[in-house]
């Protein structure tokens, strides 16, 4: 049995955005602009070898916002139906008649309006049936089983969707893409003295070729697992600090939060007043390619139907850039830079070391392979979390650690990044190697 998706064409769901701009129209919205979106998928999770959970979804949505003048009203709908979209179109105008009149809103401007659409290979269906995803699954979790020390598992899970989005407004412009997303992961469980240790590994691709082997991911959350056995703390103290380049993804998440227009404009971000200064060491550049094949971001325009652009966000340690939908940009007195939903393939360009290497350069000091807890504050940029991860001495790993907190500054931690990894993790929107920061504290024991 393999999961049906709704029977929706391309050229349909287009019909149904124009028919959500018509009714706009002729409801007396000025301006208007609506989304579909239908997605499928199928979810497994296979623990200690037997089949726990089957989950199958077909999920759609349209979205419409309709402008009278400059007061702005949305509804949505699962309905399809042409009455359920009139219906939307109503809803969404007698909200816009509540609301004051804000001098930013409306439509992106006419000539921002993408025109190249590119194939950017975002499409790779995978017709695997619920039983193969569970013996895909079941193989997964047994690898992890079978390594030593390793006595429970929460399980292997594998997932995989389709979906379709339609975005049009009423600058004439319709806009679709259609794209995919499997996904294969296994946490398990090791033991060894009393002490237990939980770890995980997982792979995530476009095209199911690229996806890691369901051996190769149970062997390395085993192999994680295992070797944060014996765990200790260690005492309080400021010593460099290496982020593996899945944490690393996360300071690079703190940054784009800062230069967001949301931010910017409300005064809530560190980085107010930045452009064209030093932010992060000269060490580091960081890009915006909405262009890559099978990215996670990859789009050829954004939520408003804008043209995305390849462009340089920070040249080596300048911000050069903001990230702004056409809204914020307006309260900025800026013009969009075609990132309304977000960032496309945002990457922190690598350096040519090897995590080795900088572990070698370090010398002594932490590498952290995870992080617990959420005590960052955008505003201020004090940063305070939870840490688990190993203590190096004379450039390699001595021994597990746990029950840390790592703590500074952003505007301090990006200026002392001192050396950036080869290791670039392309599993998220958000693109990083392993990094280096030269000091930080730690409280300890």
């Amino acid at each position: 049995m393999k999961v049906q998706p709704l029977v929706h064409t391309k050229e349909k769901l287009e019909d149904l955005v124009l028919s959500c701009l018509t009714e706009s129209k002729k409801q007396g919205a000025t301006s208007a602009e609506a989304t579909v979106n239908i997605e499928h998928g199928l979810s497994v999770t296979a623990r200690l070898g037997e089949a726990e959970t089957l989950e199958h979804h077909n999920d759609r949505g349209l979205g419409i916002t309709i402008y009278m003048g400059q007061k702005k009203g949305s509804a949505s709908t699962t309905n399809f139906e042409p009455s359920a979209i009139k219906d939307a179109v109503t809803a969404a105008c007698k909200i816009a008649s509540f609301t004051e009149e804000d001098e930013c809103a409306g439509l992106a401007d006419a000539e921002l309006m993408a025109t190249n659409m590119q194939d950017l290979d975002l499409d790779h269906p995978w017709g695997v049936s619920p039983e193969e995803a569970l013996e895909i699954a079941i193989e997964c979790e047994n690898t992890a089983r079978d390594v030593d020390k390793i006595s429970n598992s929460e399980g292997a899970s594998l997932t995989t969707s389709q979906g379709t989005t339609i975005y049009g407004n009423s600058h004439d412009f319709v806009g679709s893409y259609s794209s995919t997303r499997h996904n294969l992961s296994c946490v398990v469980i090791a033991e060894q003295d009393g002490n237990m240790q939980r770890d995980y590994w997982f792979a995530t691709t476009r095209d199911p070729k690229n996806l890691e082997s369901a051996a190769s991911i149970g062997r390395k959350a085993a192999e994680r697992t295992v070797s944060r056995l014996g765990a200790r703390k260690i005492s309080t103290q400021s010593t460099p600090v290496i982020f593996e380049a899945n944490m690393a993804r996360s300071l690079l998440s703190h940054f784009v939060s800062a230069v967001s227009g949301g931010s910017l404009y409300r005064n809530a971000s560190f980085l107010i007043d930045h452009l064209d200064k030093q932010v992060f060491s000269d060490s580091i550049t960081i890009t915006e390619d909405p262009f890559i094949k099978g990215g996670f971001g990859s789009s050829s325009f954004d939520l408003e139907g804008v043209a995305t652009k390849a462009r340089t966000l920070v040249d080596n340690g300048v911000l050069k850039g903001y990230v702004l939908s056409s809204y914020s940009a307006r309260k900025l007195a800026m013009q969009t830079t075609g990132n309304a939903g977000g960032v496309h393939n945002l990457e922190l360009q690598a350096g040519k070391k090897s995590l080795d290497q900088l572990l070698k350069q370090m010398q002594k000091g932490l590498l952290i392979t995870e992080l617990i807890g959420h005590g960052v504050n955008t505003v201020t940029g004090d940063y305070s979390r939870g840490a688990v991860g190993y203590w190096v001495e004379n450039g390699e790993i001595q021994y597990p650690v746990d029950e840390i907190t790592i703590a500074g500054n952003l505007k301090d931690m990006y200026k002392k990044i001192v050396e950036v990894g080869n290791d670039v993790d392309r599993r998220s929107n958000i693109i990083t190697p392993s990094l280096l920061i030269d000091e930080m504290m730690v409280a300890g024991s």
